[in-house]
């Protein structure tokens, strides 16, 4: 399916913060995804996996998630110095406004004619995937995919400490957790206190295990796992098919 691609602005709290949409080229109504980056937000990596799922008949919606730190448009390289760069603008940014951020997003994306605005869901990776945890609170997220998130056992998020791991029986919608078994940043024992979190809870969920590093689906560093990266491309289409399409 051929894409569109356009970038929009949003005001969160007085600060300005672009979008980045890429959506079916063909007339329609289609389900609607808030898109979360990694710390590098929106770079050449990142476009290339919204330009992919929207080719598969979604709405994608992907915020700039450091706004309130970096000038719009602004790519930090994922290298050394992007990371430390990364880190700091997420250890700046309140839990509270990350929350607003994707608040904002999923109301822009009901009011947008080309989407279902019963049809949400999210889709984050690495710190971005702790954020599609926190966005799946909300009663209009259906579905929700989190691709190896860091720091929800810990509250290691933003500037104070996250109560992620609290409030996993706020979640009414469909989970899929992808997790790489060689990721120290999401070690075993994180793996397990949040399986065990949405088992207790009884969240609806399904987790995808491969062995693989962190970031495996990110297609410019060393970490990269195309034959991981295409099995859970493949088992996150479907979950989206099964949970907002076939639901509706």
């Amino acid at each position: 399916m051929q894409i569109t691609k356009r970038n929009v602005e949003l005001r969160v709290n007085d600060s300005l913060m672009r979008v980045y949409v890429a959506a079916p080229k063909a007339t329609g109504v289609y389900p609607g995804i808030l898109f979360l980056s990694d710390i590098y937000q929106l770079g050449g990596a990142m476009i290339r996996l919204a330009n992919y799922l929207a080719g598969y008949g979604y709405v994608v919606a992907a915020p700039e998630i450091f706004h309130r730190t970096e000038p719009v448009g602004l790519v930090i390289e994922p290298d050394d110095i992007g990371r430390m760069r990364g880190n700091d603008n997420a250890r700046q940014t309140l839990v509270a406004d990350y929350d607003a951020d994707c608040h904002a997003v999923i109301e822009f994306l009901q009011t947008e004619s080309s989407v279902s605005p019963e049809q949400i869901g999210t889709l984050g990776f690495c710190i971005g995937g702790h954020l599609a945890f926190r966005a799946a609170f909300m009663s209009e997220v259906k579905a929700a995919v989190c691709c190896y998130p860091t720091g929800i056992p810990s509250g290691k998020l933003g500037k104070g400490v996250a109560d992620t791991i609290q409030r996993v029986s706020e979640i009414k919608g469909e989970m899929l957790i992808v997790l790489g078994t060689l990721d120290p940043h999401v070690p075993e024992n994180d793996r397990k206190i949040l399986i065990e979190a949405l088992e207790n809870a009884r969240v609806s969920h399904q987790i995808l295990l491969y062995e693989a590093e962190h970031t495996f689906m990110r297609d410019d560093g060393y970490r990269y796992d195309s034959a991981a990266a295409t099995s859970a491309w493949y088992e996150i289409v479907g979950f989206y098919s099964s949970h907002l399409i076939s639901q509706n």
